[in-house]
Formats: structure tokens, C-alpha cells, sequence
């Protein structure tokens, strides 16, 4: 089973960085793409995205679940985007260069394809550096780095344990999967249709519920037991300091949003239009 949010140990520059800092790059990068709706920089971002999954030697096998399941609800969002407001970039952008004349209030513009390659560029440019914060940060050093910016460290550490247990659910699902399969329940496509599949999955459901919910009474009485929450504050034994790979990380995700907030007064709003 393809890994949905996992820490993937690495020796790469990405995996150096703190996870604070890492953070912080991904706090910036996200509001870079948010606040401009202009295709010169939302194109270069992806491009951003992709050098550095390859230099942190991240596979696409890695995250492949994510990713497909992330192409498939962009698909779905610019298709719903086109039934419901077919003419959405026409409103934005002021003008109205027809394609194709189509059936109906369906007309495919120039305009509209524009915006909807603009929204597409915004998915490109965010979910594989999300990704690849969670695959190249560890969950202890996720949960102080939270708690370094001003999270609760309670909060931080739910996180954490969040984030630890999801591949603890993976594995219990395929070993209770197996194990219900060596009983007779079939859950090949090859064999059985798409809702039987679905149907057989449910019934796994129930396990796999019920040894969350023991796994979740044993970690609550653990933390109990060590007087977890006494306190204001906590220590950290991940937390690292700031190196100079952090600080240049950060001070480019600064430029970065300095260079989108700027374009938006460039182009006199958050868009590019190049049909004006």
C-alpha cells in the first residue's frame, strides 16, 4: 500500500533543514500562490516544486496515492468549475475570445481556459511541497517546530501523534485485509466488481476501528501516567537550531512572497491579463 502521509528518512539538503524552517518555507510558499492569480510565477513555481523533490530524493511511488487522488479532485474541480460558471474568466479578465461555441451557456473561451490553467497552476504549485514537507520532516520535529512558532504544545504533540499513527492505520488495514482474504472475503478487481470490493472493504472498517480506539485509550493513559499537560511549556529533544541552509530557505520564501505581493500592484490586481 502506497504510504498517504509518512516520514521518509533521507539524507538530502531538504531533510537537513529544520523542521521549523521548513514550516515557515511552507507557510510562505502557500501565501505566495494565494495571494496572485499571475501565470508567470504560478508557472514557475511548480517548476520550484519538482527541482526540489528531486533533490530530496523522494519517489513518486512515495506519495503516489496523494498525488493521483490530488489529480483526480483538480479534474473534478475545473470540470464543476466550467458547468457552474462557464464564463468566469470572461468576467475577470474583461474580454471574450470564443473557441468553440458549444451547447447552451457551455462556451469555451480563451478567458475561461486561461483561469482554469491559472487554478490548475495553484494545485501544481502547493500540494507537491506540502508533500514534501511531510515526507522529508519528522513528526517529533513537526510537533516542536509548531510549538516554536506559538501552538500549544499539547496541540502540537496531537499532531504529532496524528501524523506517527497514519501509517500504523495503513499497516493494520492490510494485516487485517489479509487476514480477512486467507477467510474467504475476495477483494481482487480481477475478481469481483467495483461496489462487491467496496462492499467487503466496509467490513474491515470495524476492526480496524476497534483497535484504533484500544490504541488511542493505551497512548491517553501512557501520557497520563507521565504528567503530560502539568505544565506551561515543554523541552524538546528534536528541536534543532537555525543553520545557514534555514536561513537562506526562508529568506527566499520571503522574496518569493515580496515578489507575488508585488505583482498584484504591477498588474493592478491580484490577475495577469494578457488579453487586455
Amino acid at each position: 500500500m502506497s504510504s498517504v502521509f509518512n516520514y521518509i528518512k533521507g539524507k538530502s539538503p531538504i531533510h537537513a533543514l529544520t523542521g521549523a524552517s521548513k514550516l515557515l518555507v511552507l507557510v510562505l510558499w502557500s501565501l505566495s500562490a494565494m495571494t496572485t492569480f499571475d501565470t508567470r510565477l504560478l508557472m514557475a513555481l511548480p517548476i520550484i516544486s519538482l527541482l526540489l523533490f528531486i533533490a530530496s530524493g523522494i519517489k513518486y511511488r512515495d506519495v503516489s496515492f496523494v498525488l493521483n487522488f490530488t489529480f483526480v479532485f483538480m479534474v473534478l474541480n475545473n470540470l464543476l468549475i466550467f458547468l457552474f460558471s462557464p464564463e468566469h474568466g470572461v468576467t475577470i479578465y474583461g474580454t471574450r475570445n470564443v473557441l468553440w461555441e458549444g451547447f447552451g451557456i457551455w462556451v469555451v473561451t480563451k478567458e475561461q481556459l486561461f483561469y482554469q490553467l491559472n487554478v490548475v497552476l495553484k494545485y501544481l504549485a502547493t500540494i507537491p511541497l506540502v508533500l514534501l514537507f511531510v515526507t522529508t520532516t519528522d513528526p517529533s520535529e513537526f510537533a516542536s517546530s509548531l510549538n516554536r512558532i506559538g501552538v500549544s504544545y499539547k496541540i502540537s504533540y496531537s499532531v504529532s501523534l496524528a501524523l506517527r499513527y497514519i501509517p500504523d492505520i495503513q499497516r493494520e488495514y492490510k494485516e487485517i485485509s489479509v487476514a480477512q482474504q486467507a477467510r474467504g472475503l475476495e477483494l481482487d478487481k480481477k475478481k469481483e466488481s467495483l461496489f462487491k470490493r467496496l462492499k467487503c472493504a466496509a467490513t474491515l472498517l470495524f476492526p480496524l476501528i476497534v483497535s484504533s480506539i484500544e490504541r488511542i485509550d493505551l497512548v491517553a493513559a501512557a501520557t497520563d501516567l507521565r504528567g503530560f499537560g502539568k505544565n506551561k511549556k515543554r523541552t524538546w529533544d528534536s528541536s534543532r537550531p537555525f543553520r545557514k541552509g534555514d536561513w537562506i530557505a526562508i529568506l527566499f520564501s520571503i522574496l518569493l512572497l515580496a515578489l507575488s505581493i508585488a505583482l498584484n500592484f504591477i498588474n493592478g490586481g491580484r490577475y495577469y491579463k494578457p488579453f487586455v
